[in-house]
């Protein structure tokens, strides 16, 4: 019980600390996408703009993934869900989060495969600027890993409040 509570708290801080540092990605996208506008306006086209703020959206996205499921800013379909008691919601999402924690062990065993190819072949993007693949595979690796973290925390959690001990998630304790 004491490593299912351990494991859970130092995986919630690990990912709070990543997300709340990722969201800020956004100004630099934010940064990426004015120096295009403002390069195009000048007759200077720069060529890596768009390639470069699609790699930092990757990051954004799934680097911020774990945080966003700690925090319970997911989708949710909410019809019957919200009407349920807090056991009962412990119990169904103790059985769907096996799904969701497959999934992400199929996505992680193809970005390994794929973030290995890209480094052993020294992949690039089929564009002018030929950017090489593997940090941006990387970063969606270690952001699926994150989440597969996050989702078998959240599991544990499940299974220790349907034992009768309750693990604060953060997002009900404010932060």
């Amino acid at each position: 019980m004491r490593f299912l509570e351990s494991y859970i708290r130092r995986v919630d801080a690990f990912n709070r600390r990543v997300g709340r540092f990722v969201m800020y990605l956004i100004f630099a996208l934010m940064g990426v996408l004015f120096w295009s506008s403002v390069s195009k306006y000048a007759g200077t086209p720069a060529l890596w703009t768009l390639e470069f703020a699609q790699f930092i959206m990757v990051g954004y996205y799934l680097l911020g993934g774990a945080y966003s499921m700690q925090m319970g800013d997911h989708v949710r379909m909410d019809l019957i869900y919200g009407s349920w008691s807090p056991r009962r919601k412990a119990a169904v999402d103790s059985v769907t989060v096996l799904f969701l924690i497959f999934y992400l062990c199929v996505l992680l065993y193809g970005g390994i495969s794929s973030t290995t190819y890209a480094i052993e072949w020294g992949e690039r993007a089929h564009s002018v600027w030929r950017p090489y693949m593997w940090p941006v595979k990387l970063v969606a690796v270690i952001g699926v890993l994150l989440m597969l973290l996050q989702a078998t925390a959240e599991l544990f959690r499940d299974i220790l409040f349907l034992r009768g001990v309750s693990v604060n998630h953060p997002s009900e304790a404010g932060l």
